[in-house]
């Protein structure tokens, strides 16, 4: 049963992080006043550090079965480190509703880094599978 979970994520890899990558920038550059997210104060940056960490678990997925994964794994965290910076930079620049925050590109920056932890944690076992 996981063996075939696993080949149907792997030959649905890129669309599924092409698809995180425009969620997010979708929901990033929205006018959000009809959905109720905050529940607390800066519970806004737990979910960019989710947003994020599904971002990087996606890309860090669908690259993980190249021969030069290893040396390039730098540059898809870079990525997307810099993809949440210029998020933030459009959320400041194009809208009048939202703004850049610092706050927001360090949940961002954390959610990344717990993706590359988490992924390198479990490595092993999804090779296996």
């Amino acid at each position: 049963m996981l063996k075939r979970i696993k080949t149907l994520l792997e030959d649905k890899a890129i669309f599924i992080a092409i698809s995180i990558t425009i969620f997010i920038a979708i929901l990033s550059l929205i006018k959000t006043d009809n959905i109720p997210l905050e529940s607390f104060s800066n519970s806004d940056k737990v979910y960019h550090a989710i947003a994020y960490f599904f971002l990087m678990l996606s890309w860090l997925y669908t690259f993980h079965k190249k021969e030069a994964f290893n040396k390039n794994v730098k540059y898809v965290i870079l990525a997307c480190f810099i993809y949440g910076i210029i998020i933030e930079v459009l959320q400041g620049v194009t809208t009048t509703y939202r703004t850049a925050s610092y706050l927001d590109m360090l949940a961002n920056g954390s959610g990344v880094v717990l993706a590359v932890l988490a992924f390198h944690l479990f490595e092993k076992k999804i090779r296996v599978i």
